[in-house]
């Protein structure tokens, strides 16, 4: 369903009463990513339906029997709170709160953020809707093919974290059948980090998966590191990996949030839940760090370098 489509609903009817929008983040305030989607989300919500936030904390402490500690704890704010809706952000809070939870409560939920599928959720149920997060793999794949010398063979290198794994699969999979070979690296360190991108030098590319989780990240460390290593294409998915990367093609967060509060208003005027689809958001944005790459010797086509924002460090 198009924006438009739910901009036509809100229009036939106005709330009249104050409404109360939860927002659950299945990480930290201060993660770009969320912070994202919660801009986006205000942008729509603000002076419509009172924004209340619960922050599940899940990317720094990654402890199964922390995140059902958090679900339950979610859980119990929400039947304290009792909400008219509950938008929830990626994939713990589905997998912690919502499918344990909320399975076809009278409550209505808007997911968010949930990388590539919904299947192991279960979804969609009578109580929820909302928009899958798919990173532009295809287009990246394409970008490597132009700017790589080597692109048949290379490296995923992130942070251990469950999305991170979970995105990786998906970029091996799609890549194998365009007879490209990627393998994926996880860590947990900063240290850890340095190394394998080291190593990677010797490959075709390097994606630079999400650094958050990376709890010792630090940010003039590893500007340093790869400005004195880099010696073969780096490509990301983030805007906040720019820094450490030569060029990106990234999803938009806001868009996530924007789409989850027209939703979210929609629901409060009383658009029937079930006849909302789950979508798959559209939008991306392209990158280049021109001090990165030449300092590495890469060439960015020209063709990508003058549609690409220019990223200083």
């Amino acid at each position: 369903m198009h924006i438009s489509f739910l901009l036509l609903a809100l229009s036939v009817s106005t709330l009249t009463n104050a409404a109360n929008c939860l927002y659950v983040s299945s990480y930290h305030q201060g993660y770009e990513w969320n912070d994202g989607i919660e801009r986006g989300l205000e942008s729509v919500l603000k002076g419509k339906c009172q924004i209340d936030r619960f922050y599940m904390d899940t990317k720094r402490n990654q402890d199964e029997s922390f995140g059902k500690k958090q679900g339950l704890a979610a859980k119990k704010y929400i039947l304290s709170t009792n909400p008219d809706v509950v938008i929830a952000a990626d994939d713990n809070a589905s997998r912690y709160l919502v499918k344990p939870h909320f399975r076809n409560s009278s409550i209505p939920f808007v997911f968010c953020g949930v990388n590539w599928t919904v299947d192991e959720y279960g979804y969609p149920y009578t109580n929820i809707t909302g928009m899958i997060e798919v990173a532009p793999i295809m287009q990246t794949l394409k970008a490597i093919k132009e700017i790589s010398k080597s692109p048949l063979q290379g490296v995923y290198l992130s942070s251990d974290v469950f999305t991170e794994h979970k995105d990786f699969q998906r970029y091996r999979t799609l890549f194998a059948q365009q007879s490209v070979e990627i393998t994926g690296i996880f860590v947990s360190s900063v240290e850890e980090w340095k190394q394998a991108y080291l190593d990677a030098q010797n490959e075709g590319f390097i994606i630079l998966g999400n650094n958050a989780g990376i709890n010792d990240w630090q940010r003039t460390e590893v500007i340093k590191h790869v400005m004195l290593n880099s010696r073969v294409l780096s490509i990301t998915n983030y805007d906040w990996m720019m820094p450490y990367a030569m060029f990106a093609i990234t999803k938009q967060p806001e868009e996530q949030g924007e789409w989850a509060g027209q939703v979210a208003l929609a629901i409060l005027n009383k658009l029937v839940i079930s006849n909302i689809p789950i979508v798959v958001n559209r939008k991306t944005n392209m990158y280049t760090n021109p001090i990165l790459s030449k300092a590495a010797g890469i060439r960015i086509p020209p063709d990508l370098y003058h549609k690409a924002v220019k990223i200083g460090q």
